[in-house]
């Protein structure tokens, strides 16, 4: 077996003591061939580094002294680089939107988050805005079928067949995000309500008499109510993807940012990258419209009394700059009946996340249990 500790500048001299640029120009048309027999490596999640699959030859990534995550102000989106600095190609699925970058090695004939087979080959976008960072997958294939078996037996109301399943298909995919920082200040004005009983007379008909009953009713007395916050952003996450569901990544959860590493080419290795349909602009946008959702609530928790209305907010968003980050993720899509159904794990934590056919069997089974129990206690009460 080939030495796993040797580092990466053995290899050739054009990537040797190179600086991240340096490396994104010199393999813009080239993989990354193993200094060892020369084939092509990929990175490696259980490694956490470049493998040969061909040598067992295990290379790691250069890590840098002091690793600097760029952000920018929203003004130079004009001037950041281009591309993701290798070869790659792009299918563009047709049912979906989604358009995935491939490894020059790879191959595509299904979409990799609906399933569809309307997939077209195209020219992968060189124009797009690199990455300023990303979190390098660090859940490896056998884990996640493993974690994909486990759901699959813990679904309940579906059918027995799924336990069996003997097939699914795994693409570990890099997904675009943008995200921003903002300090936010909010003034904020609403009428405060306070609730207060009085007593007042209230006919109420008893045992078909007609009687008056003194009882308590509430009242609100509304005042005036100012205030104002300010609120820190960090790193606010917004999808770039067209094809991934959201319902599916909102379950999905959070993705742990201090893990983010400077982008280097090699981290997409023999992997999958989608290109953002959700352009900076976009995603500013939505990123603006979820601040603005945020400080109302918060608002709306700041104001005193038991209840209010009329609240009113104006927010002063500053200091705005954003990332380009690509977040791992694996997509699974399974068969079932004819029918394609799209399961998400998580390429930090390894939460799995995902669509089931239901079983009606089993659920009128159980509805049927439900009321049968519900006849008994009946009777018995009787």
């Amino acid at each position: 077996m080939a030495d796993q500790t040797q580092p990466l500048d053995s290899g050739d001299a054009a990537t040797r003591d190179a600086s991240p640029e340096d490396v994104l120009r010199h393999h813009a048309k080239v993989d990354f061939p193993c200094d060892n027999c020369g084939a092509r490596m990929v990175w490696d999640p259980d490694r956490d580094a470049l493998y040969c699959e061909h040598c067992e030859h295990v290379r790691p990534v250069p890590e840098e002294d002091e690793a600097t995550i760029l952000e920018r102000p929203l003004s130079e989106a004009g001037t950041s680089s281009r591309g993701l600095g290798l070869e790659l190609r792009a299918v563009r699925c047709g049912n979906c939107g989604a358009q995935i970058a491939l490894d020059s090695a790879d191959t595509a004939r299904e979409c990799v988050y609906c399933g569809s087979s309307n997939v077209l080959a195209q020219e992968a976008n060189r124009n797009a805005l690199r990455p300023e960072s990303l979190v390098p997958l660090d859940v490896g294939r056998e884990q996640v079928m493993d974690s994909f078996r486990t759901w699959l037996g813990k679904l309940w109301f579906r059918p027995n067949a799924l336990k069996e399943l003997k097939h699914a298909e795994a693409v570990g995919i890099y997904v675009p995000f943008w995200t921003f920082d903002a300090q936010v200040h909010s003034d904020w004005s609403a009428q405060a309500g306070y609730y207060y009983y009085v007593t007042v007379p209230k006919v109420v008909v008893i045992n078909g008499k007609a009687q008056v009953q003194m009882v308590q009713e509430r009242r609100v007395r509304w005042e005036p109510a100012y205030g104002r916050r300010d609120d820190l952003y960090d790193d606010l996450l917004i999808s770039g993807s067209r094809g991934l569901s959201r319902i599916l990544l909102d379950e999905l959860g959070p993705f742990d940012t201090t893990a983010l590493v400077p982008y280097r080419p090699e981290y997409l290795a023999g992997w999958r990258a989608e290109e953002y349909q959700v352009d900076l602009d976009d995603g500013w946008t939505e990123g603006q419209n979820r601040i603005e959702e945020t400080q109302r609530r918060r608002c709306s928790g700041d104001v005193p009394g038991d209840t209010q209305r009329m609240l009113k907010v104006h927010n002063a968003i500053r200091d705005i700059t954003w990332k380009h980050v690509l977040l791992p993720v694996w997509s699974l899509t399974y068969h079932f009946n004819g029918k394609a159904y799209p399961v998400l794990v998580h390429g930090q934590s390894g939460k799995v996340v995902g669509k089931a056919p239901w079983s009606w069997v089993k659920i009128l089974l159980a509805v049927g249990g439900v009321g049968a129990v519900a006849g008994v206690v009946g009777v018995a009460g009787g």
